[in-house]
């Protein structure tokens, strides 16, 4: 279902770096405010791994606590540095330029926001990074009517193994008729 049009201004500003960057796509509105209502609930320290433009983590700030912490790493240093200017106001928001694996020293977390593939594949290093309880999103999947989920001809072996590993409770849900996102909580 679509989303209300109107966004809060951090996440404005993050999509007018988005546009500027020639990003095509970034976080969807309707992940954005599943995002912003989890945040509300956490404690903590949130992670986005990936910060890309910022989108996803204006939207964890737009609804976590002003004492929950929210850190996100960014590999283009330029990139990093843009949005660095866009939160600089932001007193629990920290933007950092390198790997994500760099964000391990704030671990652990209470939410982490990953929509880099490459981040997602490696859930044995994500579920060390959560705390118990913990809930990671995983954003831009293609929604599938099978089981196994199969895109493009082959099986998503990345969602399949997040949806069925028992260190979570895990499901899949459908933001929009060609996307959706898996939520995980860490048991």
């Amino acid at each position: 279902m679509p989303s209300p049009v109107d966004v809060p201004e951090l996440v404005s500003r993050t999509l007018d770096l988005s546009r500027q960057r020639g990003f095509i796509t970034s976080t969807r509105h309707e992940t954005g405010r599943l995002l912003a209502t989890l945040a509300a609930s956490r404690t903590g320290t949130l992670a986005e791994l990936g910060t890309g433009t910022g989108v996803g983590s204006a939207w964890l700030a737009s609804g976590a606590a002003k004492e929950a912490r929210i850190v996100s790493a960014e590999l283009d240093p330029s990139l990093a540095e843009d949005v660095q200017k866009i939160f600089a106001d932001v007193d629990n928001v920290d933007i950092t330029a390198g790997d994500w694996t760099s964000l391990e020293g704030f671990a652990p977390f209470s939410l982490i926001f990953v929509d880099v593939r490459e981040v997602m594949e490696d859930i044995d290093h994500l579920a060390d990074l959560l705390e118990p309880g913990g809930i990671v999103v995983l954003d831009d999947f293609m929604p599938s009517p099978h089981w196994p989920p199969i895109v493009d001809g082959q099986v998503d072996v990345v969602r399949e193994q997040w949806l069925t590993d028992e260190r979570f409770a895990a499901a899949e849900m459908m933001i929009s008729v060609d996307a959706s996102l898996v939520i995980a909580t860490r048991r």
